[in-house]
């Protein structure tokens, strides 16, 4: 059996249909960790939805920021946006279908046998792995819950921008939404950046990418290496206890898959068009 994570698809089913056949992926006996963004700006939202979730058991998804907006935008919350290709999903027959499907998936990933723990965007300083964990939780159970229209109404915002165990209702559930669908960069006291998207080196002054200031702040290093995608100006990046595998597939880059059931950390890539160029 062999088991891959593989980056940010954003609506680009013939990438990764090309980077499968590449592998030689038999969804009998191998598993696919999928870190999110399974949608939008892409040709083929719906199509990636439904190519994901007719895998079943051989196929496991975090929420990344794309797939809770899309679900934002259905539930009547938010608007879509002038590059958004949404719609490929909510005009579909089964749109329905693939939404309750992609409402009930996780927020994080972990198997401490293969020794990886999966999150869309990072995990901030502030929390140990089994505290992101129990948080993913509490943001998974609401969005599974009758209460799923309340969070999308309360969403989207920047604060609170630093964790305290007291937070509670709705600013408790939008600051770990944005730590793990949204978070790039902190503060040198951990608090979340909700602004700056560009490559390390260029942010300004400040401004930490997260998985430096979670090696500087933990107490200890991180018992499972953190998989993640969200950040394709980063690209793939292997630091301490990090690997980043957003290479940039939607904006002409690669669609990169990682292997983790080796010791030897095998990295497989596969050239994309540009379905959409930077502006």
């Amino acid at each position: 059996m062999a088991v891959y994570a593989i980056g940010d698809l954003q609506g680009c089913l013939s990438p990764l249909e090309a980077l499968l056949e590449q592998l030689r992926f038999d969804p009998a006996s191998d598993r696919i960790w999928f870190v999110g963004d399974l949608v939008n700006r892409g040709p083929d939202s719906a199509a990636c939805l439904r190519y994901v979730r007719d895998m079943g058991d051989a196929a496991i998804t975090t929420l990344g920021n794309h797939d809770l907006h899309l679900l934002a935008v259905w539930a009547g919350t938010a608007k879509v946006k002038r590059k958004d290709t949404v719609h490929q999903v909510l005009e579909a027959p089964d749109g329905e279908e693939l939404l309750h499907w992609l409402r009930h998936r996780n927020l994080t990933w972990r198997d401490d046998a293969l020794g990886y723990f999966m999150v869309h965007a990072g995990v901030p300083p502030v929390w140990s792995l089994h505290e992101a964990q129990a948080h993913g939780r509490e943001l998974e159970a609401v969005l599974r819950s009758d209460d799923y229209l309340g969070f999308f109404r309360n969403m989207y915002g920047n604060q609170p921008d630093r964790w305290q165990d007291d937070l509670d209702g709705w600013d408790r559930l939008r600051y770990i939404c944005n730590a793990f669908t949204r978070m790039r960069y902190v503060d040198a006291e951990g608090r979340l950046d909700m602004r700056c998207s560009s490559a390390p080196g260029s942010q300004p002054d400040g401004l930490y990418p997260w998985y430096e200031m979670r090696e500087r702040l933990r107490p200890a290093p991180d018992p499972l290496t953190i998989v993640t995608g969200h950040w394709s100006t980063l690209g793939l990046c292997q630091r301490g206890g990090n690997v980043a595998i957003d290479t940039g597939c939607l904006w002409g880059g690669e669609l990169t898959a990682l292997r983790l059931d080796s010791a030897e950390r095998e990295v497989i890539s596969r050239p994309c068009p540009a379905f959409l160029t930077p502006k």
